[in-house]
């Protein structure tokens, strides 16, 4: 039998706080609970926000904790080409389209749905969906569109995606979600609509390169935030899009700050760099978060 795999997997374009703290060390006592391999990972596909400094900050503060982790860390930076490659895949099935409207038109679409008294859908997190017009372009009008330079981004056509999975998807939860939910969960992609596969600069977004990554480096276990619960309904379709192995998940719960609000890593106050500067030791830190 294959040892559990467990990973933390940060995006370095800000120091970590309270709340990554304790993903961190439950990933890592999980690792050790079942004997398994705790894995660390740069989520930095956004090459203009994430920094080497911030990177360096991460490896300190989790060193700090009293954290270990295998070598070498995958930055997904390093990777794009695995990205382009399970992008191809897609496209080659005509799952994605390329999407121009700029967020000026979108807002003017939903303003006049609004205005007609018509809601506009929105997603779990409550964003709005993305008009599906441009679902019918033909290519020689997506090569016209691109050849004017016009900034675009790859959508996943969701009614097709749906249909080329074929069966109701579902995943295995150990944790729960913001209902309690746990168990065996039925997935729902469609509540996202044409999410964000890649971008015209960048070949990839985090949807697509999570599954790859998780896929690549044999990740067994997800242990994430319980914010990140509703994405797994996207996740599971990429996953059953691209051939890759069902992972199971365990979303826990969220360290919130005084005011009730999810931390921020634009917030000094609780990141682990001002905690240890003020005082903090590890042990800490770990009776703050109950572990």
């Amino acid at each position: 039998m294959t040892k559990p795999v467990f990973r933390f997997a940060p995006s370095p374009n800000g120091r970590l706080h309270l709340g990554h703290a304790y993903s961190a060390l439950l990933n890592a006592k999980m690792a050790s609970g079942s004997a398994g391999r705790f894995l660390l990972r740069m989520e930095d596909i956004d090459t203009e926000r994430c920094t080497p400094e911030l990177e360096q900050g991460i490896y300190d503060d989790l060193r700090w904790l009293g954290l270990a982790w295998e070598e070498p860390v995958r930055r997904q930076s390093e990777h794009f080409s695995e990205y382009r490659n399970a992008l191809t895949r897609l496209a080659d099935k005509g799952l994605v389209y390329p999407a121009f409207l700029s967020r000026a038109q979108i807002h003017s679409l939903i303003n006049d749905s609004h205005a007609k008294g018509t809601p506009w859908p929105t997603d779990p997190d409550g964003t709005p969906l993305y008009p599906q017009g441009e679902r019918n372009l033909t290519e020689q009008q997506q090569l016209e569109h691109m050849a004017t330079g016009m900034p675009y981004a790859w959508r996943l056509d969701m009614e097709k995606a749906l249909a080329a999975a074929g069966v109701p998807l579902f995943w295995r939860e150990s944790g729960a979600g913001p209902q309690g939910e746990t168990g065996s969960i039925a997935a729902d992609p469609a509540r996202w609509g044409d999410v964000v596969i890649a971008r015209k600069d960048t070949p990839t977004s985090y949807h697509l390169s999570v599954v790859v990554d998780d896929a690549l480096q044999g990740v067994t276990h997800i242990v994430r935030g319980r914010d990140l619960f509703h994405a797994t309904s996207v996740h599971r379709l990429l996953q059953k899009l691209l051939d890759l192995p069902e992972p199971l998940y365990h979303h826990h719960d969220l360290i919130l700050a005084e005011n009730g609000f999810k931390l921020s890593k634009s917030r000094k106050d609780t990141a682990l760099e001002s905690l240890r500067e003020q005082g903090w030791t590890p042990d800490d830190i770990r009776a703050r978060l109950k572990l």
